[in-house]
């Protein structure tokens, strides 16, 4: 109980100095517009960026109190101190960018959690752009890059918060040091100090420890509906599974298939290709993988960058025994015509076997495909 006071003293007591701090730091830089700025005081000069805290208001949060030290989610070891102060750019790319906010210097360090992405109208289009580095969806933590030029492959993928306003030539000047492997500067390149700089009324009220909290409180809830959510959806699936077997077709592969509805009843010829959709599932009802945005939505696996890059979309695929598909899959496609919906029932042996798939599918899995003929290709 004592620890618990006494570090929530000392957050409060870092806020009062960090509000200090940013009066005195708001002086040294008149001509800023109001807003919200962070300094980056590093070993080869002065870097100011503008934080769009109205466009990423979680991922400003997390950057702000993280330099501010009143971060409350942050790791035992980080608690109370002001994260970036000490630390360097660890990875440095001419003509890309410079990466820093890793404490380790590996690359893999983190502040103890991962957050969401935040996605917004911010672009990677210009030099000095500000944005959250990460390992793929929802993997956000600590680091981040300034770009040195457009990066627009990077915009459905990185979380843009800020840009520079000041001191371009300095990330140009860190972007230019001599590096080793690993894209690593050989001399260090450190940020000797990260200021958060207030400006205005609005600026002034943004509240980043109590913004980030309350992202994790919305975030369990999210994640509880969520739950509730799936389990039904897998409820559903294997009472339907269970209904759609009494009229299922067995093959002598072992192949279990139900038309659920009939199409225009073309039957595709071996030299056509045709567009299939498709969602497979576990035996138990877990979905893996879906050219259905609708689905992943349902069962909570509904990817924005997939999204982005036009990924929920039925594919092509040729019409014979040539086809790259696993068995199970092929066999059911070849029994189907134009239009129909069917249920496949896959044993593992037509599957993906005792290998398995990765981390996606465990070693013998029987599986279910929902497939769907949706036209030939033209």
């Amino acid at each position: 109980m004592m620890n618990t006071i006494k570090q929530t003293m000392k957050i409060f007591i870092l806020a009062l100095m960090a509000t200090l701090t940013s009066s005195c730091q708001e002086n040294k830089y008149p001509d800023l517009e109001d807003g919200l700025y962070a300094e980056f005081v590093t070993n080869k000069g002065t870097m100011v960026a503008k934080l769009h805290y109205d466009l990423a208001p979680v991922t400003v949060a997390n950057f702000v109190s993280l330099a501010e030290g009143t971060n409350t989610k942050v790791d035992s070891t980080y608690a109370g101190q002001k994260f970036y102060n000490g630390t360097t750019f660890h990875r440095v790319i001419d003509q890309f960018m410079i990466q820093g906010g890793d404490p380790t210097a590996t690359g893999s360090g983190n502040p103890g959690y991962k957050f969401k992405d935040e996605i917004n109208e911010a672009k990677h289009d210009k030099p000095g752009i500000l944005s959250m580095a990460n390992s793929g969806p929802a993997t956000n933590g600590s680091q981040f890059f300034i770009t040195e030029k457009p990066t627009p492959q990077l915009d459905p993928k990185h979380t843009v918060f800020g840009e520079l306003v000041v001191g371009l030539e300095v990330q140009d000047s860190i972007s230019n040091v001599k590096t080793a492997r690993g894209d690593k500067p050989v001399n260090d390149v450190i940020i000797e100090e990260l200021n958060i700089i207030r400006k205005g009324k609005d600026a002034k009220k943004f509240d980043a420890p109590k913004v980030f909290d309350t992202y994790f409180v919305e975030l369990e809830e999210e994640n509880k509906v969520a739950a509730e959510k799936l389990a039904k959806a897998k409820a559903n699936f294997l009472e339907k599974n269970e209904a759609l077997k009494a009229n299922m077709k067995t093959f002598p592969s072992g192949l279990g298939l139900t038309i659920i509805s009939e199409g225009s009843g073309i039957e595709p010829k071996s030299t056509d290709k045709v567009i299939i959709a498709y969602a497979g599932y576990l035996a138990d009802g877990t979905l893996f993988d879906t050219s259905y945005a609708e689905i992943a939505k349902e069962y909570g696996t509904y990817d924005e960058r997939r999204a982005a890059q036009n990924g929920y979309q039925p594919f092509p695929m040729v019409y014979n025994e040539t086809a790259t598909l696993i068995p199970g899959f092929r066999e059911a496609m070849l029994n189907m015509k134009v239009g129909d919906k069917a249920r496949a029932f896959i044993p593992a042996a037509l599957a993906y076997g005792a290998r398995g798939a990765g981390r996606v599918i465990p070693p013998n899995s029987d599986l279910v495909f929902d497939l769907e003929i949706v036209s030939l290709q033209e």
